[in-house]
């Protein structure tokens, strides 16, 4: 089996080795499309944490993993045909991984980038070494052409909020499990951030990583302030094209994790920011990397999708937070100015979808709260909050402060202005977003109801749960909380009008 040359992104080490026949051998009783997390052999390395992530486009993954030793380690690939009862075939190919030493906890983690993937392609992968491999896994990559693509955002797993790991992962792992058996064919798991509640407490990142769908879909992920801290989200996730300079930390770049870092899919331009860092200059600073990487790849892309934790126009309990009215300032302007056409935020782990707003006010004063249909234009923008993924903690939406940067719709006294949806039932939910052609449609979707597995509820956390304040029994799982179909025709690339708009946004 050959791979063909691709390219790597930037910090990767690649590097192609042939497998004998007799190190195929070893794979026997390897668990193929599944199986646990951790792989350990009798004097030989452990294993544990196998996470598939996103690489630099559509041809690429990078699978990261914990491990017991600083030993030399490799991805190994093969298309899913050629691996017969647990046995890679004696030209598989492998990915040299980079291994480093873990800075709190001890141990090494790795990372590897695989590249060169064809279209339309189910492949088998496991990580390790000749004698100490992982369980196998699997993934299939789509059509590389065409305009659409579907890919599912979660908001704030935040394994361990509820004070029991054990019951946020369970309802975390459902929400995979609901939301990948209703959109087998999503291409992408996108993170509004705060994967664990600690930063550094392995135990949360295990039940995190435990769901299989882990390895099986690319992870993009995103930093909350949960993760921050220490350096586990980075050592668990290596992510593509990533600058750690000091502004996006605030400077405090030895105890923190992250980075921003972008990835094109298809003709979607990807951007994920730390916007954990906000003062000192470091919005200014977000803003600049934003807008290189508007220049250097926009042209290219149909859409440009902005993620990023703390969300600007929060509608519960972080609505009115000083860093928020920060940000609230510093940012929407400058999205408008760069054609940013989505952003998707976590942190207030309550649901909202704010109306088309160009340069942080409302672009069409005769756009109907909960509008099913509209029209972006020049400069508009839609900001989405994503409820929580896994039940472990939910904020009840908060009343509009009159008289403030946030206050009241005129058409929805009880919403906050920017915002045409604001949802919170205590029910877990996901964010399904399908890209078709010059279309975003965007659908917030419950993936549990009451009952368990929902943390929150299950421990008295909240003392309601259903729409209305719990006056209305929990709808049933797959249905709607809300859908909007955005119209993006900017002059984007690939769209019918004149790209020449584009330069009119870098003004």
């Amino acid at each position: 089996m050959k791979l063909d040359k691709g390219t790597q992104g930037p910090g990767h080490v690649l590097r192609r080795v042939a497998l004998s026949a007799t190190a195929a051998a070893l794979s026997a009783g390897a668990v193929f499309g599944g199986g646990l997390a951790t792989a350990a052999h009798a004097d030989s390395v452990t294993l544990t944490g196998v996470v598939l992530g996103v690489g630099a486009d559509e041809t690429q993954r990078v699978v990261s993993w914990y491990s017991s030793a600083g030993t030399a380690q490799v991805v190994q690939v093969a298309p899913a045909s050629k691996v017969v009862d647990g046995q890679f075939p004696a030209n598989a190919v492998t990915f040299a991984a980079t291994v480093t030493a873990n800075v709190v906890n001890g141990g090494y983690n790795a990372h590897a980038t695989i590249d060169s993937l064809k279209q339309n392609t189910a492949y088998a992968y496991r990580v390790g070494t000749e004698g100490s491999w992982s369980p196998t896994y699997s993934f299939t990559t789509q059509d590389f052409n065409g305009n659409n693509l579907d890919f599912l955002f979660f908001g704030d797993p935040q394994i361990g909020s509820s004070g029991n790991v054990a019951k946020d992962g369970a309802g975390w792992e459902d929400t995979l499990n609901v939301a990948l058996a209703a959109n087998p064919k999503a291409e992408l798991l996108v993170s509004g951030g705060d994967q664990v509640e600690t930063a550094n407490t392995e135990t949360q990142w295990d039940a995190f990583l435990a769901p299989d769908k882990l390895r099986q879909y690319p992870w993009a992920a995103t930093i909350g302030n949960h993760d921050v801290g220490g350096k586990a989200y980075e050592q668990h996730f290596w992510t593509p094209n990533t600058d750690r300079s000091a502004p996006y930390y605030n400077g405090a770049s030895t105890t923190r994790s992250g980075g921003n870092y972008w990835f094109m899919y298809k003709n979607v331009l990807f951007i994920d920011i730390n916007s954990n860092a906000y003062s000192n200059g470091a919005d200014a600073a977000h803003v600049g990397y934003i807008t290189d990487v508007v220049k250097a790849h926009g042209a290219k892309a149909k859409h440009t999708v902005l993620i990023y934790h703390h969300a600007i126009y929060s509608p519960a309990a972080h609505a009115n937070d000083g860093d928020n009215k920060v940000r609230r300032q510093d940012f929407p302007t400058a999205f408008s100015k760069l054609g940013i056409d989505l952003v998707l935020q976590g942190h207030d782990h309550s649901y909202s979808r704010s109306y088309v707003l160009k340069n942080g006010q409302k672009a069409n004063q005769d756009e109907q709260p909960g509008a099913t249909e509209v029209s972006k234009g020049p400069g508009g923008v839609i900001y989405v909050t994503a409820n929580s993924a896994s039940g472990s903690k939910y904020y009840d939406l908060t009343a509009p402060v009159v008289g403030s940067d946030f206050g009241p719709d005129p058409l929805n006294p009880k919403s906050h202005w920017a915002n045409s949806v604001e949802n919170q039932e205590h029910v877990r939910t996901y964010v399904r977003v399908q890209v078709r052609g010059n279309k975003l449609v965007v659908e917030n979707i419950r993936s549990g109801t009451c009952a368990a597995p929902n943390a929150a509820v299950e421990l008295g956390k909240v003392k309601w749960c259903g729409p209305d304040n719990g006056a209305t029994a929990a709808p049933e799982v797959g249905s709607l909380v809300d859908k909007v179909v955005i119209h993006t025709n900017e002059g984007k690339a690939g769209e019918d009008t004149p790209a020449a708009a584009e330069s009119d946004w870098l003004q």
